[in-house]
């Protein structure tokens, strides 16, 4: 699929350029459900780790799970070193980075606790103009502060630019900072049980 050339790229990041292995997932929430005291199944716990039920704090709701101690006690059993060791680059992300003469940057709702080690670990580090972590201060996709941020920081205002990502809040994030968005679906629509609207759907990235 022929894209518009664009001036510059933000991109998200896991489930975009990298992904973690399953053992991984499986192990992290199993720990979790035993401090919430609620099992998560495997399509639970793909479910949330992918986004694939939307937004992930409505889909905790839904399953009447407290979202700030979810959040709270995820957070305090990631050990970065070993979220580092099990993310791995997707090949065609891999690719297209290397095929890119503009700037690149990265808007991710990973902490940078988290963030750092894995790029670190991918020799990725040196590839990014700008890395963008959310938090709560700074905002959350789809909010745009973040994505004005890393513009800013990468000095392209006012250029054509792009925002890619695997869920509907990188899109919504996009079109909110007055980028296209392009939605990148790794899973398959009848897996996410829905479509996400986008300037461009890809199954993975054009090389």
């Amino acid at each position: 699929m022929a894209l518009p050339q664009y001036d510059f790229w933000l991109c998200d990041l896991d489930g975009t350029l990298v992904d973690v292995e399953w053992t991984y997932v499986r192990r992290l929430f199993d720990r979790v459900g035993e401090r919430l005291g609620r099992s998560f199944d495997d399509r639970e716990a793909h479910t949330l780790w992918n986004g694939l039920g939307g937004f992930r704090d409505e889909q905790l709701r839904a399953w009447g799970i407290d979202v700030e101690r979810f959040w709270t006690t995820l957070h305090s059993i990631e050990d970065p070193t070993a979220r580092a060791a099990a993310t791995f680059v997707y090949d065609d992300a891999a690719a297209f980075l290397a095929s890119l003469d503009v700037p690149v940057g990265i808007v991710t709702h990973c902490q940078r606790h988290l963030t750092e080690p894995v790029l670190s670990a991918l020799g990725l580090h040196g590839r990014f103009e700008t890395v963008v972590c959310c938090t709560s201060e700074l905002g959350w996709k789809p909010d745009p502060e973040p994505v004005r941020v890393a513009i800013e920081e990468m000095g392209v205002a006012g250029q054509r630019g792009v925002l890619v990502g695997d869920g509907p809040h990188d899109v919504g994030a996009a079109w909110n900072a007055g980028l296209d968005g392009i939605h990148l679906e790794r899973h398959g629509h009848e897996r996410r049980g829905r479509c996400v609207r986008g300037d461009h759907r890809l199954t993975e990235f054009p090389v």
